[in-house]
């Protein structure tokens, strides 16, 4: 699976989703083409990969021009980082969000720096996100729908991982678009957690899941990566881990006294460095730590 593949996702009628090579490894991150009587992107990746959904749509032979609808999960500029740059090159579309979401669209400044605090050096993966204009971003909230003329997505508030994150479900094909709601799915290894700071909370999470099993569709379209046909074991499965996830910093923290030494004992302990890289395995491990300690201080794991 190279970075830069565009790949169908099964049992959808022109929906497919490409590589596009986020943090510079492949198998981590997904955007996907609706091609749509209103053709819609879903996700854009972190603006150092714009090129790679321009090419995705020159295959999928969809004019930018005729993108009426940039969908975003959430505001994380891992997925939201290249909506300004889309905008510019899709000049009929709205970017669509979660309305808590949307102030950091139109000024990043916030998103921006606590990002680069929580990635490091791994910033020099994103690009510096192009604010939108307010008349280009459109507002989202539980129960609403994104008409594409011949199907439509119904939205799902999912705020355990981002109070601004949101699910696509679109039901003609039985697709649900799931953000990091699902966590991040490795190919040939299973569901992994997702939990950056400083938004995780364990609780919301697992009610995001239970939204989704409540969904239950036939396809999960993750973020983080690929489309997988859904079975309930597979949601069963990541509660699980999320728990597990959590309990295992928790007591590891309790051992060590060092929220340091908690990040680099699970960054060492990584056993993804031949999925993606070394340093990529390293860096997430570290994030999604961090993330589990800041909501043990708040009182959210």
């Amino acid at each position: 699976m190279p970075i830069g593949e565009l790949y169908s996702v099964d049992g959808a009628s022109d929906v497919h989703y490409v590589d596009v090579g986020t943090h510079g490894v492949p198998n981590y991150g997904s955007v996907y083409a609706v091609d749509a009587e209103e053709p819609a992107i879903v996700d854009t990746g972190t603006g150092r990969n714009d090129d790679r959904v321009l090419d995705a749509l020159d295959e999928l032979d969809i004019d930018p021009e005729t993108v009426r609808h940039i969908l975003l999960t959430h505001a994380h500029l891992d997925h939201a980082g290249g909506a300004g740059a889309l905008v510019e090159a899709c000049p009929n579309a709205t970017v669509r969000i979660h309305e808590a979401g949307a102030p950091h669209l139109v000024d990043p400044d916030r998103l921006v720096a606590g990002t680069k605090e929580a990635v490091g050096d791994h910033w020099e993966f994103y690009a510096d996100p192009v604010p939108l204009p307010e008349a280009r971003v459109a507002s989202l909230t539980d129960g609403d729908e994104v008409d594409l003329g011949d199907r439509t997505l119904a939205v799902h508030g999912a705020p355990g991982h981002a109070p601004h994150q949101v699910l696509f479900h679109e039901a003609e094909d039985d697709l649900l678009f799931t953000g990091d709601a699902a966590g991040i799915y490795v190919p040939g290894r299973g569901i992994k957690e997702s939990s950056p700071p400083p938004q995780f909370d364990l609780e919301g999470c697992l009610d995001d899941v239970r939204t989704i099993e409540g969904i239950a569709p036939d396809t999960l379209c993750f973020g983080h990566f690929g489309a997988v046909t859904y079975r309930p074991e597979l949601m069963a499965e990541y509660k699980r881990t999320l728990v597990e996830w959590v309990e295992a910093v928790r007591r590891k923290r309790a051992e060590l006294g060092d929220d340091d030494a908690v990040r680099e004992h699970f960054a060492d302990t990584t056993d993804l460095a031949d999925v993606w890289s070394d340093r990529k395995a390293r860096a997430e491990e570290r994030l999604n730590v961090r993330g589990v300690l800041v909501a043990l201080d708040r009182g959210k794991a």
